[in-house]
């Protein structure tokens, strides 16, 4: 034994730690920060509420862990077109997704043949926040409140039209479960997205749309529509005075457009970890959440430990309301 050894008996054992860790097979077993600019996929066109999240997210992100992070969009087959690119990544944390409930929960309902395995592979990192859907009817329909609507509906099966985002948008789904709990039966019209649904109404060419809160306050401002419920189960922030839908006549009903981040299957823990502090962290500063709430957006900031008990029951909710409702993706 050398006399260096002697004053340290722990020498002799990280020196042969150290020399452990330079073999190949365990410096590869190293989780390691990428070292490239990190690429966020929007499975969305640019403009959307998931884009405005990602890109007001990703920028606080990146000057906190003093890395690029950069939004790319890839829109498609309702969002599994972006889902399955990032599902095919390497998990190294240089590729990462910010998608929605729409596709992670209720696509796969919809779509026969995924190309990726959509309770494998991917995995999330943190449920990030939430938007709630007014509700809204036009002007024209004799109804002051969800209740007085209802009675009219029911009166007269299928001579009202609901517009949506699409077939599996949240706003399809969410009037599904509308009519499925409260025995009404109405005609679906979908449009290419929230902003063309929203105008339907406006002209007239339907009575009653769920749109984004933050879309739908001026309509609701200037009288163009009138707000039935609130789709979450709390009341919307910056509508206070509408009533939720459960509060207005069908308790339990929620709904709501819910925005992950996400990343491939098989991520080292570390990483998972990193990004998900990263992520909370973001949310919570003044100018982030400051922005989102002024978007009508919820921070929610839950982390991976939450991950999967939410995941499996929003798969199972929109499940059973495909399966009891009959729909089915053209």
């Amino acid at each position: 034994m050398s006399s260096d050894e002697a004053r340290d008996p722990g020498i002799h054992r990280r020196a042969l730690l150290l020399g452990l860790a330079t073999l190949p097979g365990l410096a590869r077993a190293q989780p390691v920060w990428p070292d490239r600019p990190v690429t966020v996929v929007n499975p969305w066109p640019a403009g959307g509420s998931s884009d405005s999240v990602a890109r007001i997210l990703m920028q606080r992100m990146a000057a906190d862990l003093g890395q690029p992070f950069v939004v790319e969009n890839r829109p498609g087959a309702t969002g599994t077109l972006g889902h399955a690119y990032v599902a095919r990544a390497r998990p190294d944390g240089a590729t990462l997704l910010v998608g929605t409930n729409s596709t992670y929960a209720i696509a796969p309902h919809l779509t026969a043949a995924l190309p990726y395995d959509n309770a494998t592979a991917l995995t999330g990192v943190s449920l990030l926040a939430s938007s709630p859907q007014i509700l809204c009817l036009h002007p024209a329909v004799p109804a002051r409140d969800l209740g007085e609507f209802l009675a009219l509906a029911r009166a007269k099966p299928d001579g009202f039209s609901f517009g949506t985002s699409g077939i599996g948008g949240t706003s399809h789904l969410a009037t599904e479960m509308l009519m499925a709990m409260s025995g009404v039966a109405m005609l679906h019209i979908p449009y290419r997205g929230g902003g063309p649904a929203a105008q339907a109404l406006l002209a007239g060419e339907t009575q009653v749309t769920f749109i984004d809160l933050i879309t739908a306050l001026p309509f609701i401002a200037s009288g163009q529509a009138r707000p039935l419920g609130a789709s979450t189960a709390r009341r919307a922030a910056l509508a206070p005075e509408v009533p939720t839908i459960a509060e207005a006549g069908l308790p339990g009903f929620e709904s709501s457009t819910d925005f992950a981040l996400m990343a491939p299957a098989g991520m080292p823990e570390p990483i998972i970890r990193k990004l998900a502090g990263a992520s909370a962290a973001a949310l919570r500063a003044p100018e982030v959440s400051a922005k989102l709430e002024a978007a009508g957006i919820t921070i929610l900031a839950e982390g991976p430990e939450q991950w999967p008990a939410y995941f499996n029951k929003e798969v199972a909710k929109w499940g059973d309301i495909i399966k009891a409702r009959n729909i089915r993706a053209p």
